[in-house]
């Protein structure tokens, strides 16, 4: 039985700032933590430089060069069908050190424009305010996240772009993947933990005291924002984002089944735990006390958490991973982590195993938990396209992006059917960016080819892929 999206549901794309806009150094914009990233690959981690070499390549400096090329992207999107597009403000476009007392208008006129041309195309904005990116110079004062001083920074931050746009921005997410701010990846890109530091970022090294400092930050943070556009807003609606990362045990042997529950928490449940109801989950303090966690709460600080729980949960899903106690566990990539493999599952080029049914089994556990509207705003599979010559137009055929499109909306339509409050999808990188794993631009996820190379040659033109037509009718059938 084909089973009906819910009349309203929000069908887009997700892409991020500091990997597609480009014009790094225009208009007032200061370097962002991304600027100082050089492209890597599958099995080369992405370098980090502490001064910019005018020598080398940072492949985030053009990203795809959304920043004049935008007016033409949204209307692609809008070919397609979209009414909602999640895309992020750049921190550093607007406070390029992020410690200016007044905010840089050019940054500001420039999402104008893109808010309006999407609302020009009946397109929706979902906007995350912090994605993988921050002005470097908060990395070089102040160590990222780890410092307090940041929260007051991008409350102001926030603050801001609250007033300037909640005429044109009803949806908003605070934090991207905030629960990688768990792991020494996350370290690198969530809460930009790397002052001083340069080589691979594979080498990065943090303390599990510090990783959860930075989040207790972030969480504090996050509430007083959400607490401000409630109070002052109250027509906002404001969301997480986690990045789900399902696991199942290996094998049924309790011991499996246990360890995998522990990182079930850790991985998947800890920050929406809080985000959402609006305090530290039960099993925190002992998983604190075991890895040596001392929080530094400050008086008002769990106040502001519990005012600031959010009206929407939203999260990527890309892939699932086993769980087991034993030794000799194959292991397999994935979003910024590995994990075990599972012989039932294929997996993409860059390793990361394809399993729609876990959408659906990740959708009724979420919905389950915490009973909220929610959306999935990440899902995609990088792959290597080709670009071929037909009848004098250049193609690219792509039928494996396609089958996984299609089998992760069949997937969230049983999950609808199931009595989940599902109420959009936006589609990882409906157009080709830069990689933030990786930095690649062969890794594509786009339904839009972008002529752009790893090397930065390119002439930059889009090319509709066959599954921009597959997506396109997709929507116009509401997920049929």
């Amino acid at each position: 039985m084909a089973v009906t999206f819910p009349k309203g549901f929000f069908w887009g794309g997700a892409t991020a700032a500091n990997q597609l806009e480009g014009a790094w150094d225009v208009d007032g914009r200061g370097p962002s933590v991304d600027d100082h990233f050089l492209g890597g690959s599958v099995d080369t981690p992405r370098e980090i430089t502490i001064s910019i070499d005018p020598d080398r390549f940072y492949p985030n400096h053009d990203g795809i060069d959304f920043y004049h090329r935008y007016e033409e992207d949204i209307a692609l999107f809008a070919e397609m069908g979209f009414n909602m597009f999640r895309m992020s403000i750049a921190w550093s476009r607007i406070f390029p050190t992020g410690e200016e007392t007044e905010p840089n208008e050019a940054g500001l006129a420039f999402y104008d424009r893109v808010f309006d041309c999407c609302r020009a195309h009946g397109i929706e904005p979902l906007v995350t305010l912090s994605h993988y990116e921050m002005p470097y110079a908060l990395v070089e004062k102040y160590n990222g996240w780890e410092s307090r001083e940041l929260i007051a920074l991008f409350e102001r931050y926030a603050r801001c772009v609250l007033d300037r746009y909640h005429e044109k921005v009803t949806y908003w997410l605070t934090f991207n993947e905030i629960n990688l701010g768990t792991s020494a990846a996350g370290a690198l890109f969530e809460t930009s933990m790397i002052r001083g530091f340069e080589g691979p970022g594979s080498e990065v090294v943090v303390t599990p005291q510090q990783c959860y400092q930075a989040l207790h930050h972030q969480f504090v943070a996050s509430g007083r924002v959400v607490r401000y556009a409630h109070e002052n807003y109250p027509e906002l609606k404001m969301g997480n984002m986690d990045c789900f990362i399902l696991t199942y045990a290996a094998t049924c042997d309790p011991a499996d089944v246990w360890a995998n529950e522990l990182e079930m928490n850790r991985m998947n449940w800890y920050c929406s735990d809080v985000q959402v109801r609006g305090a530290y989950p039960f099993y925190a303090r002992r998983y604190w006390r075991e890895n040596g966690i001392e929080l530094d709460v400050r008086d008002g600080d769990l106040d502001d958490i519990a005012d600031g729980k959010v009206d929407f949960y939203t999260f990527s899903y890309y892939m699932s991973n086993t769980v087991t106690t034993h030794e000799g566990a194959e292991t397999t990539g994935g979003n910024m982590v590995s994990g075990g493999k599972n012989p039932y599952l294929e997996s993409t080029d860059w390793g990361w195993q394809v399993d729609p049914t876990g959408l659906r089994v990740a959708l009724n556990q979420i919905y389950a938990r915490y009973q909220i509207p929610m959306m999935v705003v990440e899902n995609g599979m990088g792959a290597l396209d080709e670009v071929v010559e037909e009848d004098g137009e250049k193609r690219v055929h792509d039928q494996y992006r396609i089958d996984y499109l299609e089998k992760h909306v069949a997937a969230m339509g049983e999950a609808v059917d199931d009595g989940v409050e599902l109420i959009g999808y936006t589609w990882w990188g409906p157009i080709d960016l830069v990689s933030a794993g990786t930095g690649e631009m062969r890794k594509r996820y786009g339904f839009i080819y972008v002529d752009k190379h790893d090397d930065g040659t390119g002439d930059y033109s889009r090319i509709r892929k066959d599954s921009f037509y597959a997506y396109q009718k997709i929507i116009r059938s509401n997920g049929l």
